[in-house]
């Protein structure tokens, strides 16, 4: 059921006007959204030309993918993402914390090695340490640098990094942990933010399935005010936890 209202929203780098809202849940886009995934600024089968005349205005690329290939070098002198792709829509990245999951999941199976995540994947308060997936490489992504990547990609939506473990983990402090560090995380994330007039940073609400958790975190990313929010909801079937970005 949907209840008439009129709210216009404005930020910095973003306007839009609520014309109506779900009694049930919080719907401002006009649902359901059509969102492809570009990992590397290439969508399979379609030119962005193609994608256009879908209707399709916005699309996903992956950030740790290109931080590495074509590096952030590169995408600088080129001039981001959407320049890269020739993509005249919106884009939207992850923060890159997800990959260092699935990414470590690839690896295990190509190695045919049965593997914890992690033990491929190292979680500190100052980062993320992980293996190159190419060339086995130590690496680590800290909130700066996640932010660093995606102001030079120059996508529309950026996501904050947080603290990645899978929803339904029975590890309650575990969970606690991962929820308090993504709230330092996005501290730190707001303060490496170098362009808040154009690129739109989304907190990301952790807490598993323990609805005292989310609560506790939705209070915290909201006193943040930033101009969306993404819902951490069940793993995907690869072991790789989706996000459900919302406004």
């Amino acid at each position: 059921m949907l209840r008439a209202m009129s709210t216009l929203f404005e930020s910095p780098a973003l306007t839009f006007e609520i014309v109506a809202r779900c009694s049930v849940s919080l719907c401002p886009f006009s649902l359901p959204i059509f969102q492809p995934v570009a990992t590397q600024a290439s969508l399979k089968g379609l030119t962005p030309e193609q994608l256009a005349q879908t209707g399709c205005n916005l699309c996903l690329n992956n950030t740790y993918h290109l931080g590495l290939k074509p590096g952030q070098e590169a995408l600088e002198k080129i001039g981001g993402a959407h320049k890269l792709q020739g993509w005249k829509g919106n884009i939207l990245t992850d923060s890159g914390g997800r990959s260092r999951l699935t990414i470590s999941l690839s690896s295990s199976i190509q190695s045919f090695q049965m593997v914890s995540l992690l033990d491929l994947a190292k979680v500190t308060e100052e980062g993320v340490r992980f293996l190159s997936p190419h060339d086995g490489t130590p690496m680590l992504l800290t909130p700066e640098h996640s932010i660093s990547l995606q102001n030079t990609i120059g996508s529309d939506i950026i996501m904050q990094l947080d603290d990645v473990i899978a929803t339904t983990s029975p590890d309650k402090a575990r969970m606690k942990e991962a929820m308090e560090r993504s709230i330092r995380w996005l501290d730190r994330c707001i303060a490496a933010h170098k362009h808040p007039d154009r690129q739109n940073l989304f907190c990301i609400i952790q807490g598993g399935l323990d609805l005292e958790m989310r609560q506790v975190c939705c209070e915290e990313m909201a006193k943040r005010d930033t101009p969306g929010v993404a819902i951490e909801s069940t793993t995907a079937p690869t072991g790789s936890p989706r996000t459900n970005p919302a406004t």
